[in-house]
């Protein structure tokens, strides 16, 4: 029952709520600036969105899926300038939806068994805990950098009475569902 629920929110998180809330600042963000750093120690978003597809492609695609990948990590974080954000944000949704297929084949068993990641010891739980709290942090940071670019462009709740309602999910297949 628990490792069920752990795999079906894992797979709510990488493919509803942090790609749309992805896709919302892809939408905010002025012309040119998916690959402008803030200075030249912090990344770009387009840095970050390239490092979001990798990540989950070593970790989900190829740890827990078994697929051979070759993955080139410092390269994602190098890059000063390629596709546009939506294109980037595209690749990304497309792995996340090879990924939600991996996931969705797992057994509680599965999630016990151990496997080597980046030369460390995981195992399956692991890895995708990992991958969902790895991508929660730089969803935080995209979120932060839209801010910066696009204010006052992007707000995912409205506060009333002492709640915060989700407004991210409106225009979405989430919204239609809920109505």
């Amino acid at each position: 029952m628990v490792a069920n629920l752990f795999i079906a929110r894992s797979r709510y998180w990488l493919t509803k709520e942090y790609p749309i809330k992805l896709r919302h600042c892809v939408n905010a963000l002025p012309r040119g600036t998916v690959w402008a750093r803030p200075n030249e120690s912090s990344n770009s978003i387009g840095n970050l969105l390239v490092h979001l597809t990798g990540n989950v492609t070593e970790w989900i695609l190829g740890g827990v899926g078994g697929q051979s990948i070759e993955r080139h990590r410092a390269s994602e974080f190098a890059q000063r300038e390629g596709a546009d954000a939506g294109t980037l944000l595209d690749n990304l949704e497309a792995v996340l939806h090879e990924a939600d297929s991996v996931l969705a084949g797992l057994t509680a068993q599965d999630l016990e068994r151990s496997i080597v990641i980046q030369e460390r010891d995981t195992t399956i739980l692991g890895a995708i805990y990992h991958v969902v709290e790895h991508f929660a942090m730089h969803t935080g940071q995209i979120v932060l950098l839209t801010k910066i670019h696009a204010p006052g462009k992007i707000r995912f709740y409205e506060d009333a009475d002492g709640l915060a309602r989700p407004t991210w999910h409106q225009g979405t297949a989430l919204d239609e569902a809920a109505h």
